[in-house]
């Protein structure tokens, strides 16, 4: 069983940066491949970046691609979602979520965290 806690949120100017923290415990972290996920209200999912197990795989979403950043620390276990030129369009709760193996699932985890809230002003 796989535990996940985000931190990191909060309210942001647009155009502004801020970095969210997912710490997971009680698994093998390097055997899981790390997603973060978006709901904004009213809204579907929505996958905003993945990597791997070994953190050499990245992939994210047109929507963030060049403004997002993903990362992890095996030793810490912990993932990292660095985001800059934040927009209006990025507010929403984000979501770490966890698979184990290489897969890539979109929007379907068997772990989730809890969620950060991230509100981004005009």
């Amino acid at each position: 069983q796989v535990q996940l806690l985000e931190s990191g949120g909060g309210l942001v100017q647009s155009g502004g940066s801020v970095g969210l923290t997912c710490a997971a415990s009680g698994g093998s972290f390097s055997l899981y491949r790390m997603t973060w996920i978006r709901q904004a209200p009213g809204k579907e999912r929505e996958f905003v970046a993945t990597i791997d197990g070994s953190g050499g795989g990245t992939y994210y979403a047109d929507s963030v691609r060049g403004r997002f950043t993903i990362s992890r620390d095996n030793v810490k276990h912990t993932v990292y979602l660095q985001m800059n030129s934040l927009k209006p369009e990025d507010t929403a709760v984000y979501y770490c979520a966890a698979n184990l193996g290489s897969a890539f699932l979109g929007t379907t985890a068997n772990y989730w965290g809890r969620g950060t809230q991230v509100t981004v002003s005009s």
